[in-house]
C-alpha cells in the first residue's frame, strides 16, 4: 500500500512539474511576442547604413542589411525605429552605470571616473526611442516652473525624503515643489545670495555688482536653487552635479527651467574654456579640494576670470574639531600659494578672490607648488583633456589689462569682447554676425507663430553656436540657450561667455551629457552637414535629438536641401511634424540652406505605441 502511494504522487509531481514548464514556455513566447518594439535594441549597423549612405557617408555593407527596418510609401522611405523599455525611459547612454558594469571598465572611484563619460561603441548603442514616463504631462511654464513640476515627469521623492530637513523639495499631491531651500541655506538661496552681496560690499545687496557679475559656476548644486534664484539678479549659473546617489537633481534642474549640465570634477577638464566665470560657488559640495596637489580647485582656478570670485559655505570654513581645522589650514596654505586672497570670511561662509595680473605668480619663491603650467600647455583645450595640478597663467595683453576688459551686462551681449583677437575675428565681423542671426532669429519665430506662445519656451539649445547670436538674438524672450561648440572646430565658447551667455563643448558623434526630455527647442545649423564629413552616423544623431527633445518640443534645422530630405524621411519614424519651411537662403559657400522646423509629437507607450493629442 505505502508503494501504490508513492508512485501515486511521483505521477502528480511530475504533472505538476509539467503543467509549470508549460506556463513559462507561454509566458517567454507572449513576451517575445509582445516586446518586439518596446524592447532594448543593441547596434546600429543597418541605421547607421542609411544615414551615411544618404548624407554622402561610405557605403561598406551589402544592399539587404539598408532596407532592414524601412518602409516604403510612395515616393518617402520611412525608417522603423522601435521604442526602448520603459525602464530606461531616464537613460543617458554616455552616463550610464549598467554600461560599465557591463563592460566592466576599470575605474578609480575615489577620483570620480565612473561618473565621467564613458559611451557605448556603437555595437552597443541604443537604436531605439526613448518612452516618456507613464502619464507624463507637457512641463509647467516658467516662470511657475521654478517652484513646482509635475511629479509624474519626474517620479522620484527620495531626495524629498533625504532632504525634507533642508527644504530642497516637498511632495505637494501630483506637484513637487521646490521652497528654495539648500543644504546650507535652509531657509532660502533668495536670503543666501542676498547676504554673499552684502559680505562682498556690492550696491543694494545685489550679486551682479551693477552688471559686472554675470556668469556663476556652482559645483554640487543640488536641485539649483541657488542658480534659479539668481536669474531674477540678471546672472546666469551653470548648474553643475553627477550623476550620484542624488541622480535625479540635474533632471529637477532642467525640468524647472534653470541652466544646468551632467558633470564633475573628476580627471578631466569641465568642458567650459579657461576664464569662463566671475564666480563660483560651492556650499555644503563635499568636495575633497585638497586631493592630488589641489588639482580640483586649480580646475576652478582655471575657469574663474581675473578678479573672480570662489564662495565656499562648509563646516571647514568655521567648524572647531580637530580634522575641520586640519583642512582649513591646508586649505588656507594651497590657495595663499595659489595668490588667491581672501576677500570676506563671514559665520559659515569664506569668499577667496583671484589676482588681476600675474605679479604674484612671478613674486613666488622657485619651486613652489602648483607650479605655473607650461607655455605650452592651451587651457581652452577641455574635450577629454586630463586636468593638470598647475596655475594657468595670463597672457601679457591681459596682465597689461589688469582685468577682463568686457563691458558690463547688458551692454557686454553686444559688446566685442577683447578675446576675438584669438580668432583674428574683426569688430565689424562680430557685429555682422550679430545682426545676421537677429534677422534669422525674428523669421524662425515668424515661422512658429502658430504654434507657441510667449511661455511656450523656455530651454533651448544651439548645436552649432559659433559667436553666441543665436542665443544673444534672443534676449527679449524668456528663455535660456545652452550654446554647443564643436570640440574640432575654433573654440568660440569662450567668446559666448565673454558676451555673457553659456555653453559647452561637445561632439555630436557621442551623447549629450543630460536626461532625456530636457530642452523645448534645437537649433541646427549646418550640424548634420558636419556629420556626414564624420565616420559617425546621422540616424544616431536624430535619435539622440529625439531622447533630449521634450514631447511637443520643437527642431529648428537650417541645413543645406538634402539634409531636410534626409530628415523627412525619417520624420513617421521619429513621431515628429513639419511645421513649416523657409525660404532658401545662400550660405558661405555658395550653397543653398533651406530652413525646416519639425515638432515632435506627445507620444506614450504601453504594449505599443499610441499617440496622443
Amino acid at each position: 500500500m505505502s508503494r501504490g502511494k508513492g508512485d501515486g504522487d511521483q505521477k502528480k509531481r511530475l504533472v505538476t512539474w509539467i503543467v509549470v514548464l508549460g506556463i513559462i514556455c507561454g509566458c517567454v513566447y507572449l513576451y517575445s511576442r509582445n516586446s518586439g518594439t518596446s524592447a532594448l535594441e543593441y547596434g546600429s549597423k543597418s541605421l547607421r547604413k542609411l544615414g551615411s549612405s544618404y548624407l554622402g557617408g561610405d557605403d561598406d555593407g551589402d544592399e539587404a542589411s539598408s532596407k532592414s527596418g524601412e518602409e516604403v510609401q510612395g515616393d518617402v522611405t520611412l525608417k522603423s525605429i522601435p521604442v526602448c523599455d520603459d525602464r530606461h525611459s531616464e537613460l543617458i547612454p554616455c552616463l550610464d552605470r549598467n554600461l560599465i558594469y557591463q563592460t566592466r571598465l576599470k575605474l578609480d572611484l575615489s577620483l570620480m571616473e565612473h561618473y565621467e563619460r564613458h559611451c557605448p561603441v556603437p555595437e552597443r548603442r541604443f537604436n531605439c526611442l526613448i518612452p516618456p514616463p507613464p502619464g507624463y504631462k507637457v512641463p509647467i511654464k516658467w516662470p511657475k516652473s521654478r517652484d513646482e513640476v509635475w511629479k509624474v515627469n519626474i517620479p522620484h521623492t527620495h531626495l524629498a525624503n533625504e532632504k525634507s530637513d533642508q527644504n530642497w523639495m516637498v511632495v505637494k499631491g501630483n506637484k513637487i515643489s521646490f521652497p528654495g531651500g539648500g543644504t546650507h541655506f535652509h531657509y532660502g538661496a533668495d536670503k543666501y545670495i542676498a547676504s554673499i552681496a552684502n559680505m562682498l560690499n556690492f550696491s543694494n545687496n545685489i550679486l551682479n555688482n551693477e552688471g559686472r557679475l554675470r556668469t556663476v559656476l556652482d559645483v554640487g548644486c543640488g536641485v539649483a536653487s541657488f542658480g534659479g534664484y539668481l536669474l531674477s539678479s540678471d546672472i546666469i549659473s551653470m548648474s553643475l552635479a553627477p550623476n550620484d546617489v542624488h541622480q535625479n537633481q540635474i533632471q529637477f534642474a532642467l525640468e524647472r527651467g534653470i541652466p544646468a549640465y551632467l558633470g564633475v570634477l573628476g580627471t578631466k577638464r569641465l568642458p567650459y574654456p579657461s576664464r569662463s566665470f566671475e564666480f563660483a560657488h560651492c556650499s555644503r559640495c563635499r568636495i575633497d579640494w585638497l586631493q592630488r596637489d589641489g588639482i580640483l580647485l586649480l580646475e576652478l582656478d582655471r575657469l574663474l576670470r581675473p578678479g573672480g570670485y570662489f564662495a565656499y559655505s562648509s563646516p571647514e570654513a568655521y567648524a572647531q574639531d580637530e580634522e575641520d581645522l586640519r583642512i582649513w589650514r591646508e586649505m588656507s596654505a594651497l590657495v595663499e600659494r595659489m595668490c588667491w586672497k581672501i576677500a570676506v570670511k563671514r559665520n559659515q561662509t569664506v569668499i577667496w578672490v583671484k589676482p588681476l595680473t600675474n605679479d604674484c605668480y612671478m613674486e613666488r619663491e622657485p619651486g613652489t607648488q602648483p607650479p605655473l603650467c607650461k607655455s605650452d600647455d592651451d587651457p581652452d583645450a577641455v574635450w577629454g583633456v586630463p586636468m593638470k595640478a598647475c596655475i594657468t597663467p595670463y597672457s601679457d595683453q591681459q596682465h597689461k589689462a589688469k582685468g577682463t576688459g568686457l563691458a558690463p551686462w547688458p551692454a557686454r551681449l553686444t559688446t566685442p569682447p577683447p578675446r576675438l583677437a584669438d580668432f583674428g575675428y574683426s569688430a565689424e565681423m562680430f557685429e555682422k554676425d550679430t545682426e545676421v542671426w537677429q534677422h534669422r532669429v525674428e523669421n524662425y519665430w515668424n515661422l512658429l507663430s502658430p504654434k507657441i506662445q510667449p511661455d511656450t519656451l523656455r530651454n533651448l539649445m544651439d548645436m552649432k553656436a559659433n559667436l553666441g547670436s543665436f542665443a544673444a538674438a534672443l534676449k527679449s524672450k524668456d528663455v535660456w540657450v545652452m550654446n554647443v561648440v564643436p570640440e574640432d572646430g575654433p573654440n568660440t565658447l569662450k567668446i559666448i561667455y565673454d558676451r555673457g551667455l553659456m555653453g559647452s563643448v561637445h561632439s555630436w558623434c557621442e551623447s549629450y551629457s543630460t536626461y532625456p526630455r530636457t530642452y523645448d527647442l534645437l537649433h541646427a545649423w549646418t550640424v548634420f552637414s558636419d556629420i556626414a564629413k564624420k565616420d559617425c552616423s546621422a540616424v544616431d544623431l536624430l535619435i539622440e535629438m529625439d531622447r533630449i527633445l521634450r514631447p511637443t518640443g520643437f527642431i529648428i534645422i537650417r541645413d543645406n536641401p538634402s539634409v531636410v530630405e534626409f530628415v523627412k524621411k525619417h520624420m513617421s519614424a521619429l513621431h515628429w511634424e513639419a511645421v513649416a519651411t523657409g525660404d532658401a537662403e545662400e550660405n558661405e559657400q555658395g550653397g543653398d540652406e533651406l530652413v525646416f522646423i519639425v515638432q515632435k509629437k506627445m507620444w506614450l507607450t504601453s504594449k505599443s505605441f499610441s499617440v496622443t493629442e
